[in-house]
């Protein structure tokens, strides 16, 4: 059996059995699916039917509502049959969380439950070190099988779809204290809940591996692949990067973990988690998709990778040289220009950065291996590769040569996308980040249409998504959904512009506390609601001001972050922005 971290030289899609959900094909032969999720209150029938048809018209497949309680669940039955009554066949899918009596009662009603393995059963994890023995951790097993069985029970008799939806966010203590907050961790709290389908003969489900850190959610769908493989499984994928936020920066970490999954042949269907009004992540869906398609039957015959280990993420060895940064470097074609962000500028022929010139690089272009050999007769301190064609099959032969050849010259990838503004974004962020989040590649060069300015901050962002060279605020912004009570986009707002020039500092903002605390993994600071109109702050896990009302939240959040010394003026961030220029 071919191992994952094994490809053969072409692309093709892993091939998944068909899972139908409503009348909508998930797998197999079919397309890949689009989906997404309203934000209204489920309780409003008329507002979420709205939201669903206004999703339906854009090209969403399938639509997500939140299900906290009984009364959403019933609400389902009403959605569902004005959906039908007004000619809309789209399946509805029921998100639950810690309410196993609501799934229940609405599987009568929709076409796909999802739950969450890390709260479905289990109470909301405390982060504490619990010791679990054989006995213990086997007990805590059996009470899956208890409690998410009827559910499998009933799905089955129905004819209904199930969803096992890992979120990084909210692993349980039983799965954290054995396995780490780790994506392995992800990996065996969703297997939990797939033995109880499977022990009780039913296979209509579908996994996710969802996690806000694009690099964590890669390996951890990989390393579902793999699993799935040596047990001989094959399930569909449901791919995306959660709380990923909004405008180029969202657009940007969904592009490198669901569209670098999608260029390897993985995935069936796929949600860009923004924090925007929900038909606006429709129109980046369909790019990754046909970017994806245009992936197909591409490869670097007779290459076969076998140098890339899925269970390390790590960057390889460089030596460092000027003007290149250590933890990645962008370049902007053109001439040096003052107001644009940069570490060096390459006019076509020469490297300028602050004034100096450099030349003694190496130019590679096209994926020709008998070309590289010059980089062992020609002495150069960094490499500039421009690969044209299928750039992440030619990247990834490229540096198996190099690891080969034992060159420890930095590589700066150039990337040529003589393409719109919006697919630029889309098609970058999913070929160079598939090999900058595997450690292929020490920095950008773009070559596209838009101007300097923006094609730097792309780069920029592409770094920082890939968790390489972070140069302003990183938010954790989750797309909002009806269990959010108040006005998430407006507050995202409000916290990017107070707090938007702080470089290096993660700040999570999340509608509610379904993974709130658990996203606090991965950053420094938390604005989380907590009831209507609540706000809890959070440093790291732990929650320090409980209850705050949301018009004075931003305020007491930016104060937080003075207290714990991690603010700066935005005249200082400006003056330690502008040594990049």
């Amino acid at each position: 059996m071919k191992k994952y971290s094994e490809s053969v030289y072409k692309t093709k899609r892993w091939k998944t059995r068909k899972v139908m959900v409503g009348n909508m094909g998930v797998g197999g032969d079919n397309p890949i699916r689009i989906q997404s999720m309203t934000t209204s209150s489920t309780r409003d029938v008329e507002a979420t039917v709205d939201q669903i048809i206004r999703l339906a018209d854009m090209g969403c497949e399938i639509a997500r509502v939140t299900v906290q309680g009984k009364k959403e669940a019933e609400a389902c039955e009403a959605i569902k049959n004005t959906l039908v009554q007004k000619g809309y066949t789209i399946p509805l899918v029921a998100d639950i969380h810690f309410y196993p009596p609501a799934a229940m009662l609405v599987a009568e009603y929709v076409d796909k439950v999802r739950v969450n393995p890390g709260n479905f059963v289990d109470k909301r994890a405390t982060f504490k070190t619990i010791e679990y023995d054989d006995a213990t951790y086997a007990a805590e097993i059996e009470k899956i099988f208890e409690t998410f069985g009827p559910l499998v029970e009933k799905c089955k008799k129905l004819g209904r779809a199930i969803r096992i939806g890992t979120n990084h966010g909210s692993l349980s203590d039983r799965i954290m204290n054995r396995y780490g907050d780790t994506p392995f961790g992800m990996v065996e709290s969703a297997l939990e809940f797939a033995r109880v389908c499977r022990q009780l003969g039913y296979h209509d489900f579908i996994f996710s591996m969802k996690a806000s850190n694009p690099l964590v959610m890669m390996k951890a769908y990989r390393l579902l692949v793999a699993e799935m493989m040596k047990l001989g499984w094959n399930y569909p994928l449901h791919l995306g990067v959660t709380e990923a936020g909004d405008g180029e920066d969202g657009r940007v970490k969904s592009a490198i973990g669901t569209g670098s999954l999608l260029l390897e042949g993985l995935g069936d269907t796929i949600r860009v988690s923004l924090t925007e009004d929900p038909w606006l992540e429709v129109d980046p869906c369909k790019r990754l998709i046909d970017f994806a398609k245009s992936y197909e039957g591409k490869g670097i015959a007779p290459f076969i990778e076998t140098k890339r280990n899925i269970q390390e993420m790590k960057r390889r060895f460089v030596r460092q040289v000027a003007p290149l940064q250590r933890d990645g470097s962008v370049l902007v074609w053109g001439e040096p220009q003052e107001d644009i962000k940069a570490d060096a500028f390459f006019n076509g022929t020469e490297i300028i950065a602050d004034g100096e010139t450099f030349t003694d690089f190496a130019y590679i272009k096209d994926g020709d291996p008998s070309t590289w050999k010059t980089l062992l007769e020609e002495p150069a301190s960094f490499i500039l590769l421009e690969l044209t064609d299928s750039l992440l099959h030619q990247g990834r032969y490229f540096f198996e040569w190099i690891q080969e050849a034992k060159l420890d010259l930095p590589v700066i990838l150039v990337g040529n996308y003589p393409l719109s503004e919006e697919d630029t974004v889309i098609h970058a962020a999913a070929e160079m980040g598939a090999l900058l989040a595997d450690g292929m590649g020490e920095g950008i060069l773009l070559k596209t249409n838009l101007s300097p300015d923006k094609a730097s901050s792309l780069s920029f962002n592409i770094l920082q998504g890939c968790r390489m060279r972070a140069t302003k605020t990183e938010f954790i912004a989750c797309p909002s959904c009806g269990r959010t009570l108040f006005d998430l986009q407006e507050v995202t707002q409000k916290i990017r512009a107070k707090t938007a020039h702080l470089p290096g500092v993660k700040i999570a903002i999340m509608g509610c506390i379904v993974n709130g605390p658990g996203e606090m993994a991965d950053a420094d600071f938390g604005y989380v609601g907590s009831g209507r109109e609540k706000i809890d702050l959070y440093v790291g896990k732990e929650c320090v001001e409980r209850n705050i009302h949301y018009t004075e939240a931003v305020d007491r959040l930016v104060q937080l972050i003075k207290d714990y010394d991690r603010w700066i003026e935005p005249e200082e961030a400006a003056l330690t922005s502008s040594s990049l220029e």
